[in-house]
């Protein structure tokens, strides 16, 4: 079965509202032909300026996160209800930053992903592991601990609005990116769990992005790989001219 290549660049915590704007008018000029689905995620400060200009494109708005509860006391926090305000669609969870720098745990994520589902979002949750837990032989462990912990109490029904990237954390902005092998047997190794939760129809259909340093030169040797359906792009994500050929690969 084909499964439809997604393309999805993370600003990060980069750009102002002016520079999000100039990125983004360029974004969907270059990518009005792309073949593949698309999506940006900018900053919350960004997210409405972006989305006026996203808005009827083939690219798709993103958050980089959101709060665990749909409002109240919770200084500093994005609830769900003003991400769908402001015109969002998906929601990326877990991202390996929110893992380890703020020190989310699996059932912090879980609790969000269940909340963002049950608003209508769709959610990209992100999976990956250390290299000391790599060096360690414990890759496909705590790939597939992410994945059951994530998805923990999400109905077969809403398995579709799922989007599963691996990001080997060691391969994240240092310039190493694990080779398409390595990348393609994880995986292949995370679809085998998602059919031992959802089913084989659902691992088959469900899309597994890669991110962690994916770039121009190396974006068409990973997209060949029969497990590799996408990649969440960050630091490329920030330039046109990189992002672009990534999309286009």
């Amino acid at each position: 079965m084909a499964r439809n290549y997604f393309i999805a660049g993370n600003w990060k915590m980069h750009k102002t509202r002016g520079e999000a704007a100039s990125l983004a008018k360029e974004l969907v000029a270059a990518l009005k032909d792309g073949k593949h689905k698309y999506l940006v995620a900018p900053s919350f400060t960004a997210l409405e300026t972006v989305a006026e200009i996203v808005k009827g494109s083939n690219i798709l708005l993103g958050a980089q996160n959101c709060a665990p509860e749909e409002q109240g006391a919770h200084t500093g926090e994005v609830s769900v209800l003003q991400l769908k305000d402001v015109g969002v669609q998906t929601i990326i969870l877990g991202h390996s930053e929110r893992r380890h720098i703020y020190k989310e745990d699996d059932a912090l994520i879980n609790i969000k992903v269940r909340l963002a589902l049950k608003h209508g979002f769709d959610v990209i949750l992100c999976v990956g592991e250390l290299l000391e837990e790599r060096e360690a032989g414990k890759a496909e462990a705590v790939c597939k601990r992410q994945t059951v912990e994530g998805l923990k109490d999400v109905a077969a029904a809403d398995i579709s609005r799922v989007t599963i990237a691996y990001e080997p954390v060691w391969a994240i902005g240092t310039g190493k990116t694990a080779t398409p092998e390595d990348a393609d047997a994880i995986h292949a190794y995370i679809r085998k769990v998602i059919g031992e939760l959802y089913g084989a129809g659902a691992a088959e259909k469900i899309i597994i992005q890669y991110g962690g340093s994916v770039k121009p030169d190396n974006a068409a040797a990973l997209m060949a790989k029969e497990n590799i359906d996408g990649a969440l792009v960050g630091g490329a994500a920030l330039k046109a001219d990189t992002f672009v050929p990534i999309a286009k690969f």
